[in-house]
């Protein structure tokens, strides 16, 4: 049996945090390829500048200044854990490395939290709005006349999605992601850490007899510029796949300007990995005319 002391129980949070750390250093992630991520410093951030797409025009006579106007869209930030308690007789009986593997998924976990929130959140896009007021999918994203944001507004679609007529059918997604700001905002306050309660005099030990070590991060995800993304669940063939590509790139700013639209990413559940895989891959006969205009994404939290 151990002689617990403090420093024995801080070396048991050294390894433990090595463990953890090791998993999260480790695990691979995608969310990075669909979401801008924004540092965040405040309880929440306010994206008054989506809606406005910069663009240049010919420099004649003064400078044309298109005023920002304030959406206020904003993202609250969230609290996350997740906590372990260690057994004081666990520690006392040396039996501490069955605990090794369940701080290494922690670490995991911790990893792909962002992974799960933003792709949750792309798959949530039909009926969670974004800053114009829409649904991020939406039949009715309002482009105006002017380029100013006024005058009489044109009603745009960027999905195909029949719940009706396909109420069951899997729902893909094609996006542009070259942007600065990419379909989907995760805003990070603060990246996960290791923490713990293990003062030989801790409440949770003199009442509980165990020792608690937790994870916490601080973080938040919402949607970027709806123009960069379209959702369809029409079979994915190619046909349909070539509507989706022709419809994004025909998306424009306010004033009628083309935005110049590039669907570079298509992203799909696990019932379509295979039919995405002989769309985007170009077969023996070079037979498929789609082979390479997409990187092809399947997360698991779709």
């Amino acid at each position: 049996m151990a002689i617990l002391s403090t420093a024995i129980v801080q070396a048991l949070f050294v390894g433990y945090r090595r463990d953890f750390q090791n998993a999260l250093t480790a695990t691979p992630t995608d969310y990075e390829k669909i979401a801008t991520v924004v540092p965040s410093t405040t309880k929440s951030n306010t994206y008054a500048w989506l809606g406005q797409f910069p663009q240049f025009r010919e420099w004649i006579g003064d400078r044309v200044i298109k005023s920002i106007a304030a959406s206020g869209y904003s993202i609250v930030n969230k609290d996350w854990e997740s906590t372990v308690g260690v057994k004081r007789t666990d520690i006392e009986d040396d039996q501490v490395g069955v605990y090794s593997p369940l701080f290494s998924e922690m670490g995991r976990a911790a990893k792909a939290q962002p992974d799960e929130q933003v792709f949750a959140l792309l798959k949530a896009g039909l009926t969670t709005l974004c800053f114009d007021g829409q649904n991020f999918f939406d039949d009715e994203h309002p482009v105006y006349a002017n380029a100013d944001g006024t005058g009489a507004a044109t009603l745009v679609a960027n999905h195909d999605v029949d719940l009706v007529a396909r109420p069951n059918a899997p729902i893909w997604y094609l996006l542009d992601t070259t942007r600065a700001i990419k379909p989907i905002i995760f805003q990070n306050r603060k990246s996960p850490q290791l923490v713990s309660r293990t003062g030989l005099t801790d409440e949770n030990v003199f009442a509980r007899n165990e020792y608690e070590f937790g994870a916490d991060s601080r973080n938040n995800v919402g949607f970027g510029f709806w123009q960069l993304a379209f959702a369809s669940n029409q079979p994915l063939t190619a046909a349909n796949y070539a509507a989706a590509r022709a419809a994004m790139k025909a998306f424009k700013a306010d004033g009628g300007r083309p935005l110049g639209i590039t669907p570079n990413t298509l992203v799909v559940p696990g019932s379509l990995e295979g039919a995405a895989r002989k769309l985007l891959v170009k077969d023996e006969n070079g037979g498929n005319e789609w082979a390479g205009s997409a990187t092809l994404l399947c997360p698991s939290w779709l």
